[in-house]
């Protein structure tokens, strides 16, 4: 489960990036992978369901927000 945490929160950091740079009028996954775009569709769908995923364990995974865990 560590994995997928860790390849879940990855691809959520690329989705967050995509959507800011995308604000600024750049949109990567696009130009990585403008001409396949099957490839861009699933890339979005694996993106978002990270973040579903990370939404849905983020508290039992955290150290930070998980059991035990001190609040400053």
């Amino acid at each position: 489960m560590k994995k997928l945490h860790g390849v879940a929160f990855i691809l959520l950091v690329v989705g967050g990036l995509n959507w800011g740079l995308t604000a600024l009028g750049f949109n990567v996954v696009n130009m990585l992978l403008g001409s396949w775009p099957a490839v861009e569709t699933i890339v979005y769908l694996l993106v978002g369901i990270s973040a579903i995923y990370i939404a849905v364990t983020h508290k039992k995974d955290c150290k930070d927000c998980g059991v035990g865990a001190t609040t400053m």
